[in-house]
């Protein structure tokens, strides 16, 4: 009997550890993107010169649940405490990574509108320890990363937003069901219907099949848990939402966010809908148009705390 309390003291104590060290930033290093990458990242982002030149750039290994994991971190170098956005990536394992582009994009941009930024590649990928779960216990790597904002000195833990894109929506959608420290969140061309998405692109059932655990012996299971259409409810009830979407994606159909705004509306969850004629999946040809309704969303709820207006019926 004494043994097999002194192994669950151990069991509990080891758990203890690792859940108290979660989001303790291990290691981080400047980084740095060539110059030649940078003039050619310009041709697309015309401010890619001044964001390397206005911003510090950082790779993080954090912990998250006892796991090495692998991420970014972009500071603005001018002094100041500034409000922080999580930036959720999309695709799985190495597709849809974090690369040099992504990285000036979101994170640069976003710091460049004075925020501290943060972001992983998910366990499993990019050198990061454990095994990816498409929307499993990798949505935790996203909720570790809020007590690694607290180890920057810049940044103001009391004001922290987060966007997602893609199969990034979809994980904003999980962590905002189990967080209530979000201001605001933006999902821009999210899964929010894993069964359409299967049914658009059969071959998404590979993957699933491939990265979320139980998948063959409980399918419906598991592409609802990923889902948000079927658990709005659940999402917190005092983070607005900004969902932008493209006419032309072919890779997470409308059609997502159509059902998602609607749900979002029967149960009076502030949202705010932008809906690009003829924009693809990145909605790059949009770009300036994404920055600036996105800027505006993260000042208004996150930098400056405004409260959502009345969502009943009024006016004359």
């Amino acid at each position: 009997m004494k043994k097999h309390l002194t192994i669950l003291s151990l069991f509990l104590l080891t758990a203890f550890n690792a859940h108290s060290q979660n989001g303790r930033i291990i290691e981080q290093k400047r980084y740095v993107i060539a110059d030649s990458v940078v003039a050619e990242i310009a041709k697309t982002l015309p401010n890619a010169q001044s964001l390397v030149a206005e911003i510090d750039f950082f790779n993080i290994t954090y912990l998250s649940d006892g796991l090495k994991v692998k991420g970014y971190l972009a500071i603005p170098k001018k002094p100041g405490k500034f409000p922080c956005v999580i930036v959720n990536r999309g695709g799985n394992r190495e597709s849809g990574a974090w690369n040099d582009f992504k990285v000036l994009r979101f994170f640069g941009e976003i710091a460049d509108w004075g925020y501290v930024v943060i972001g992983s590649q998910y366990r499993g990928n990019a050198g990061s320890e454990g095994r990816e779960e498409f929307g499993g216990s990798d949505v935790n790597d996203i909720l570790n990363l809020v007590p690694s904002l607290s180890q920057v000195d810049k940044a103001d833990t009391s004001r922290i937003g987060m966007y997602g894109w893609s199969r990034g929506g979809m994980m904003t959608y999980l962590a905002l069901t189990k967080t209530t420290k979000m201001k605001a969140a933006i999902v821009g061309s999210g899964m929010a219907d894993a069964f359409i998405q299967t049914k658009k692109r059969p071959e998404m059932d590979t993957v699933f099949a491939e990265l979320a655990p139980g998948y063959y012996q409980n399918r419906d299971s598991v592409l609802r848990t990923r889902s948000a259409v079927y658990w709005v409810d659940k999402i917190c009830q005092t983070t607005p939402l900004l969902l932008l979407t493209g006419s032309a994606d072919w890779r997470v159909s409308p059609e997502e966010q159509f059902e998602m705004v609607r749900k979002l509306y029967e149960i009076k969850h502030p949202v705010r809908f932008e809906f690009f004629e003829g924009g693809q999946h990145s909605l790059i040809e949009y770009n300036d148009e994404v920055n600036h309704v996105a800027r505006n969303f993260l000042d208004t709820y996150v930098r400056d705390g405004k409260k959502w207006p009345s969502l009943d019926p009024h006016g004359k």
